[in-house]
């Protein structure tokens, strides 16, 4: 039997199970999104910890299974046609997986899951991301209000939008998906990370904190939320 060839990044980080998927991380939201879909799925996979601390995301290790030198980030032995494929950017990744399992992304809502991905992708992601940075991180210190105002009205108006997209449903496309495997982390970064629930009116919002409390209550979301294990 012919061995399944490694990934790049196998020398700092060496696989554990012959022949399943390399999840190369941290988790942050990001992060968070790719381990969710790999429980919830049942793919096998090893979590590999990417370590910021140490700038592990900037060694040559890190950087040939993603230029882009950012988590998370994945190598699979077996991928389409029995060839192997390192993938990097959540979306794409949740994408693959759910073609890989077969499940998340059932035929008849594929657009409409999709659409959701990729507004958390486009919109959700790096809007919230900015808003805790200068809410809660670094930029807290920067006094002019312009930037902390622009990214906090534009956070509170993407969960308007989501809070609607709910009205009368449980899951962002009807039924449970990698729509809500992406959005859900990033909730749980703006309530449990950014400390800014208050200034984004969540307690205004109708939909949104049930439909929040219903991920979080996933048996698999919660051990997602520490995969890989930081120590």
């Amino acid at each position: 039997m012919t061995a399944a060839p490694q990934s790049p990044a196998a020398a700092r980080w060496p696989a554990q199970t012959p022949g399943a998927i390399q999840l190369y991380s941290y988790p942050t939201p990001n992060g968070v999104k790719v381990s969710l879909m790999l429980e919830e799925s049942g793919l096998a996979y090893d979590a590999h910890l990417v370590d910021f601390a140490k700038g592990d995301q900037k060694t040559p290790e890190f950087l040939a299974v993603n230029p882009n030198g950012k988590i998370p980030a994945i190598f699979d032995p077996q991928g389409p046609e029995g060839r192997p494929v390192t993938l990097f950017e959540s979306g794409a990744i949740l994408l693959y997986l759910a073609e890989k399992s077969g499940k998340f992304l059932p035929a008849d809502k594929k657009w409409q899951i999709t659409q959701w991905l990729m507004f958390q992708m486009a919109g959700i992601g790096p809007m919230f991301g900015q808003f805790g940075f200068f809410h809660h991180y670094a930029g807290k210190a920067v006094e002019a209000p312009l930037p902390r105002e622009r990214y906090r009205a534009e956070a509170a108006r993407l969960l308007q939008v989501l809070d609607q997209a709910l009205e009368g449903q449980n899951w962002i496309a009807g039924e449970y998906s990698i729509a809500d495997m992406a959005i859900g982390p990033w909730l749980h970064g703006m309530m449990h990370h950014y400390k800014g629930a208050e200034a984004v009116g969540w307690s205004d919002l109708k939909n949104v904190p049930a439909y929040f409390d219903r991920f979080m209550a996933r048996p698999a979301v919660q051990r997602a939320l520490n995969i890989p294990a930081v120590p």
